[in-house]
C-alpha cells in the first residue's frame, strides 16, 4: 500500500512505524473472511482492509477522528484473526492501537459515552472497586428485564451499555484469593520458581483459576511467587486508547516484577488470562522508545509466558486412568492470534486424559474482547450467540477456556459448564474438581 506521510510526520517514531505496516497490505482481502465484524455486519468498513484506509487517510492527513472512523475502529473487537490470516505479515494490532489512542485524544465523545468509559477505565484495573462494583450490580441485576436492547446494527446507547453490564455480573462472589506478597513453596524439590499474574477482575470473578495453577505448580516442584505491589497489567486501558495509564501500570509491573526477578530469581512470569499475557508480551514493543525501560521491558515481555507454555514443558506424568469427559476447546483469541498458542493446551488436555474437540469456526471471536461485550453489546451478544451454536455441534460435558473474558461471556449463553484449561489439568494430575460456573 503507497502511503505518503512527509518526512517531518516519519520523524514521529508511532508514525514511523504506522507506515511500515501499511506498505506491507497488498488489499488482498483475505482478512475479510476471518474478521467476525465483516463476517456479521458484511460492511467493508468493518473489516480489517476497510479499517486500514481508514485510519491511513486519519493519520496521512493527520485529522480529527470523524465519527464515521470512531464508529468503525469501535467496532474492531481486536481478537487478531487477520494477522493470523495476514500472508504479508501486517501487524494490525499495532496499527489499531495507534488509531485508538488518537481518538481517546483527539475525539470528543458523547458525555453518557466518556463517562462510562471513564468508570470502566477507573473501576475494572482495581479489584477492591471492581469487587464491590459487582456487588451493586448484583443487586441491581432485576432491573436489567426492564432496560431496552440496542437492535441489530445499531449504534449502542447507555441503557443498552448498562444492561449489557447488569447482565454479565455473577449472581454470587466467590471469596477473595491471597494476597500479593504470598508465596508458595514447591512441594518436594524445586525445580522452578515463577511469579504468577493476580490479575484484577480475574481474582474476583474466579480466583480458583489461580488457585489450580498453584496446586499444579507447587505440586510438581514449581515455587510460586504473588508479586507484592503489582498492578493490573494495563490491557484494559490500553484497549482503551489510554496508553498514559497503560504504560504507567506497565513501568510498575516492570519494577517489581524485576525487583523480585533479582530477589529470589524468576524462570518466568506466568499469566492465566491470555488477553493479559498477549499485552504483557508486548511490554517490550509498548516501551520501545523509553530510555530508562526499553530493555528492561524487553526482558520482562521475555520472561512472560501463558500458563499452557509453561505446564508443556514440565513434562507431567500421564495420569493413571484415562477420561471419557468431552471437553470443547475454546481457544480465546489471544491466545491463537494473540499469542500464537493454538496446540499445547488441546495437548495437555488429550495426554492428560480428556476427549477434546474441536470447535466449528473456532477461529471467530466469541464477543467478549475486554470491555467489548459492554461496549458493543448487540454484536457481542450475537457472537456470543453464534460460538455458543457451534460449541453445542459437539456435545461436550464441558468447556475449556484460557481467559476469564471467554468464561464469563460463553457462560452467558450455555448452562455446559466452563472451566480454565488449567482446572482441568489440576484435577487431572490430583488437584481437586474444578469449580463449576
Amino acid at each position: 500500500m503507497k502511503t505518503e506521510f512527509t518526512p517531518t510526520q516519519l520523524a514521529d517514531p508511532d508514525i514511523a512505524e504506522a507506515d511500515k505496516i501499511l506498505r506491507k497490505c497488498v488489499h488482498c482481502g483475505f482478512c475479510t473472511a476471518t474478521c467476525p465484524t465483516y463476517v456479521l455486519l458484511g460492511d467493508e468498513l468493518d473489516s480489517p482492509r476497510g479499517r486500514i484506509y481508514l485510519i491511513k487517510e486519519m493519520l496521512e492527513k493527520n485529522q480529527k477522528p470523524t465519527q464515521e472512523v470512531v464508529k468503525h475502529v469501535d467496532r474492531c473487537l481486536s481478537c487478531l484473526a487477520c494477522m493470523t490470516t495476514c500472508p504479508s505479515g501486517v501487524n494490525y494490532m499495532h496499527l489499531v492501537d495507534q488509531a485508538r489512542v488518537k481518538i481517546e485524544k483527539d475525539y470528543t465523545r458523547p458525555l453518557s459515552e466518556r463517562l462510562l468509559r471513564d468508570v470502566l477505565a477507573w473501576v475494572l484495573p482495581r479489584p477492591g472497586l471492581f469487587r464491590l462494583s459487582m456487588t451493586m450490580a448484583r443487586l441491581a441485576r432485576p432491573l436489567a428485564a426492564l432496560l431496552p436492547s440496542t437492535s441489530k446494527q445499531s449504534n449502542p446507547n447507555l441503557l443498552s451499555r448498562v444492561k449489557a453490564m447488569l447482565t454479565m455480573s455473577p449472581k454470587q462472589l466467590p471469596a477473595a484469593g491471597p494476597l500479593g506478597g504470598s508465596v508458595f513453596p514447591a512441594i518436594g524439590a524445586r525445580r522452578g520458581r515463577v511469579a504468577l499474574l493476580q490479575g484484577c477482575a480475574q481474582q474476583v470473578l474466579a480466583p480458583r483459576i489461580n488457585q489450580a495453577a498453584i496446586s499444579l505448580l507447587t505440586r510438581h516442584g514449581v515455587e510460586v511467587v504473588l508479586v507484592r505491589d503489582e498492578q493490573c497489567c494495563g490491557a484494559l486501558t490500553h484497549h482503551l486508547g489510554r496508553d498514559g495509564d497503560a504504560l504507567a501500570r506497565a513501568k510498575a509491573n516492570i519494577g517489581v516484577w524485576l525487583g523480585e526477578a533479582d530477589r529470589g530469581g524468576l524462570d518466568a512470569i506466568l499469566v492465566t488470562a491470555s488477553g493479559c499475557g498477549t499485552v504483557i508480551k508486548d511490554y517490550g514493543y509498548m516501551l520501545r522508545e523509553d530510555p530508562e525501560f526499553a530493555a528492561p521491558a524487553a526482558k520482562v515481555s521475555a520472561l512472560a509466558k501463558d500458563i499452557s507454555e509453561y505446564v508443556s514443558a514440565m513434562d507431567l506424568p500421564k495420569p493413571d486412568k484415562q477420561s471419557d469427559l468431552v471437553v470443547a476447546y475454546h481457544s480465546a483469541c489471544s491466545l491463537q492470534h494473540g499469542q500464537k498458542i493454538t496446540q499445547a493446551p488441546k495437548e495437555l488436555l488429550s495426554k492428560n486424559g480428556f476427549v477434546v474437540k474441536d470447535i466449528p469456526e473456532s477461529h471467530l471471536c466469541c464477543g467478549s474482547a475486554g470491555t467489548y461485550n459492554i461496549l458493543q453489546p448487540d454484536i457481542a451478544n450475537r457472537l456470543r450467540d453464534r460460538k455458543v451454536a457451534n460449541i453445542a455441534m459437539v456435545k461436550p460435558d464441558i468447556i475449556a477456556a484460557g481467559n476469564i473474558g471467554c468464561m464469563v461471556q460463553i457462560a452467558g449463553g450455555t448452562s455446559v459448564p466452563v472451566v480454565h484449561t488449567i482446572e482441568l489439568l489440576d484435577w487431572a494430575t490430583g488437584g481437586p474438581r474444578p469449580g463449576l460456573n
